[in-house]
């Protein structure tokens, strides 16, 4: 796993590549965690006389930059802690596929030994139970070193609100203001003040954009590639879409029944990523940090208005006793020429794998209200139980940061972009638009404000010809009390 190409690497970037990805983590010491945070002065004037570092050989790695802890004058010691990442859907690593592998592995391999520790990702839970799998934990305590892998969920957001959650911002190896942060503001997120519950490392996963049959199009006359052109002149809108749906949505035969649809849907989701695209929100924050009331905001309202008139006009309905996610199997089908849905549908495994016809994909058409794309990232947050010491907190925090660095000689490597290239059916659809998807992003607080559930609270009731203002009448005073709540803990 470890070849002498990447012992060359290492030995040539490792040197800049920690000392700039890990100088946040020079001036922290575990025996200090406990202590109150220090000021970004005081911390800046310590690292100056404390971030001393050392060159040192080992079997695999030349002359490379370590961290030294300054009360030993030797690398940080983690004292053989055994660190889960614990998810739902990891497994055992294989072999190396490519040198980006080799040299992550190799990296990681490097970290472990030269801090005495080991880390890996695992699942345990499973999506269902995971929440609840923390709340268990976080209450009762173990003997484990966990991070942990969650998702938005009402009892996720009641354990932060609970302190079930550690607060990340009060673990000096952690510096919210790099790259790897800022890519994904998660730990704004989940954050509450100047507190921070929850993180995620690099750029954020791909979400809801729009996927669309190239043979529907062609048949219809329209050139699939234009979609693309149409994105990237900034002419991609709600109003394209729909004169695109009304091209393209016919009954072929003239048996009075429609035989290809403009679009199938994901309501929950597409309901989102319509309000989203206008500049809307269901709740949103103020300069305060106190979370906001905006399910009646007119943006909002816009997009909810114009989303169940698709629903009503173009969209292809389920028949009697359809599961849920019908909708995949209608557009795999060719039933309808657009499917709005994230971006791991695209990948090797997942359900467009075997479609026959050939699909695109562009990010969700903007509203009249935005003058740009956007979409909501949403990440699942890796979160330190409460109920662990300052010092064992810290020392897992320090582990997670180095793990989820950049691998050294590949900074800024889209490795990510592998996955996709192996599933889309062109370039275009990851180098255009899941790579805009990383860079033109939001993120949404509906799904961190304590009690809100919005699926059975208020998406699930947003169908064709539903009344708008009565849905939006049933949830407000409860949305409100619980707003209110939420910002006086």
């Amino acid at each position: 796993m470890k070849s002498k190409m990447f012992k060359k690497l290492m030995a040539a970037a490792i040197a800049t590549a920690m000392t700039a990805s890990l100088a946040a983590c020079g001036d922290a010491k575990p025996a200090d965690a406990s202590s109150e945070s220090k000021s970004d002065t005081a911390k800046t004037e310590e690292s100056k006389s404390d971030a001393a570092s050392t060159e040192v050989a080992s079997s695999d790695v030349e002359m490379t930059t370590v961290l030294i802890d300054p009360a030993t004058g030797k690398p940080y010691d983690l004292g053989g802690m055994e660190i889960i990442i614990r998810d739902w859907w990891s497994s055992e690593p294989g072999e190396a596929k490519d040198d980006y592998e080799e040299a992550l592995y190799a990296y990681r391999d490097w970290i472990q030994e030269t801090y005495n520790f080991t880390i890996k990702q695992q699942a345990i839970s499973d999506w269902g139970s995971t929440p609840q799998d923390f709340v268990d934990y976080a209450t009762t305590g173990g003997d484990e070193n966990y991070v942990f892998i969650l998702r938005d969920d009402a009892i996720t957001t009641g354990a932060m609100a609970q302190g079930l959650m550690y607060d990340l911002s009060t673990l000096d190896c952690l510096d919210f203001s790099e790259k790897k942060f800022q890519q994904n503001l998660l730990h704004k997120q989940y954050g509450k003040g100047d507190a921070i519950y929850a993180m995620y490392a690099g750029v954020s996963e791909p979400r809801t954009g729009m996927y669309f049959n190239k043979k529907l199009l062609k048949e219809a006359g329209i050139d699939p590639e234009s979609l693309y052109e149409l994105q990237a002149s900034g002419q991609w809108t709600w109003d394209k879409w729909v004169e695109l749906m009304k091209q393209v949505q016919r009954d072929i035969d003239a048996d009075g029944v429609i035989d290809v649809w403009g679009t199938t849907q994901n309501n929950g989701s597409v309901i989102s990523a319509t309000i989203y695209s206008n500049g809307g929100s269901y709740i949103g924050k103020d300069a305060q940090g106190n979370f906001t009331y905006d399910l009646e905001n007119a943006e909002t309202q816009q997009a909810l208005e114009f989303w169940i008139g698709i629903l009503n006009d173009y969209t292809l309905p389920y028949p009697e006793g359809a599961q849920w996610d019908y909708y995949k199997e209608a557009f795999v089908n060719g039933m309808a020429a657009f499917m709005p849905e994230d971006g791991y549908a695209g990948t090797p495994g997942s359900f467009l794998e075997n479609m026959e016809d050939d699909f695109g994909f562009v990010m969700y058409p903007k509203g009249p209200q935005m003058s740009d794309y956007i979409n909501c990232w949403s990440n699942n947050p890796a979160a330190i139980p409460a109920c662990y010491s300052a010092e064992k907190a810290w020392k897992i925090a320090f582990a997670w940061n180095l793990y989820t660095n950049d691998t050294p000689g590949y900074e800024d490597y889209a490795g990510w972009k592998t996955n996709y290239y192996a599933g889309f059916r062109d370039t275009r659809s990851v180098d255009e638009t899941a790579e805009m998807m990383t860079q033109k992003g939001m993120i949404a607080y509906v799904g961190v404000c304590p009690k809100v559930n919005l699926g059975p609270d208020f998406a699930w009731g947003i169908s064709a010809g539903c009344d708008l203002a009565a849905q939006v009448e049933k949830i407000r005073d409860t949305w409100k009390g619980y707003i209110a709540e939420a910002n006086a803990q």
